[in-house]
């Protein structure tokens, strides 16, 4: 019997801010000036030039700019490449999909199931935490030889898995470059991705096919794909991807994996109410 793992894992909003200039009693002032920041921009739709942040913030720009610098280094707002705009970043991203993700192993039970029952494979349920791709959920496959890719609570490659790319892939690209950095990018077999273009180019793939695969590339003699799992805002909050071993991936049951493990991201990411 195959086994299953868990691992517990508009100006006016602006007017109600705290003031920027000063900060709450007790508070930080740097602190407070930082979050009204956040605010302006979120007010913006997500957006906003360097000097109308200064305005609406009522900070003067060079203060204004070296706390932006502090929060752009730390992934939370982004430069707009062109003009001296910034926009929110991949963390404020990521907090918001970390309530998301507690329940994720509770809902995504069904789904992981149903993969393993469809193609008697070994299939994982993962999230970005941070910069780790983090297993959640491991289902055993039911073959006597069976791909071994990964334990609960164990940190993954994102460069060389397919959860990995699939969750990666959909990422601004300076998050992209900096989570794969962050990592390492370390080789594991011949066939890994060790350079940041091919990488970025294998992420293009994916967008356009939905689908991540790992080619022999975490480990030799395995085969998986990886399909990315969204929240009602469309953000990627984990990733289902099925294993098998090379011996057994014949086109038939390579096509089969495919089918079910996008079905499922699909129908979860539905559940999640993503449109």
């Amino acid at each position: 019997m195959a086994s299953t793992e868990f691992a517990a894992t508009n100006d006016d909003s602006l007017r109600s801010a705290a003031p920027a200039g000063g900060a709450d009693s007790g508070g930080i002032q740097s602190v407070g000036r930082a979050l009204t920041i956040l605010e302006a921009i979120a007010a913006k739709g997500g957006e906003c030039a360097l000097t109308e942040l200064a305005r609406a913030t009522s900070l003067n720009i060079s203060t204004c700019h070296h706390l932006l610098s502090t929060l752009a280094a730390r992934g939370y707002v982004t430069q707009v490449k062109k003009g001296r705009g910034y926009a929110l970043g991949a963390r404020i991203h990521h907090l918001s999909h970390a309530r998301q993700q507690m329940g994720l192993p509770h809902r995504a039970e069904p789904y992981v199931a149903r993969v393993n029952h469809m193609t008697s494979e070994t299939v994982h349920l993962a999230a970005l935490q941070g910069d780790h791709v983090v297993t959640l959920i491991k289902r055993d496959s039911t073959h006597a030889v069976r791909a071994d890719v990964g334990a609960v609570g164990r940190s993954n490659a994102p460069h060389a898995t397919a959860a990995g790319k699939a969750m990666l892939a959909w990422l601004p690209e300076n998050e992209m470059r900096r989570i794969a950095e962050a990592g390492g990018m370390a080789r594991f077999t011949p066939s890994t991705i060790t350079e940041m273009e091919a990488l970025m180019e294998e992420l293009r793939i994916v967008r356009r096919g939905g689908v991540a695969i790992d080619r022999e590339e975490f480990q030799a003699g395995v085969i998986s794909l990886g399909a990315a799992i969204r929240d009602h805002a469309g953000g990627v909050i984990g990733a289902i991807s099925v294993s098998a071993p090379l011996m057994r991936v014949t086109k038939n049951h390579l096509a089969l994996m495919r089918k079910e493990v996008v079905s499922a991201a699909r129908d979860l990411s539905g559940e999640l109410g993503a449109g």
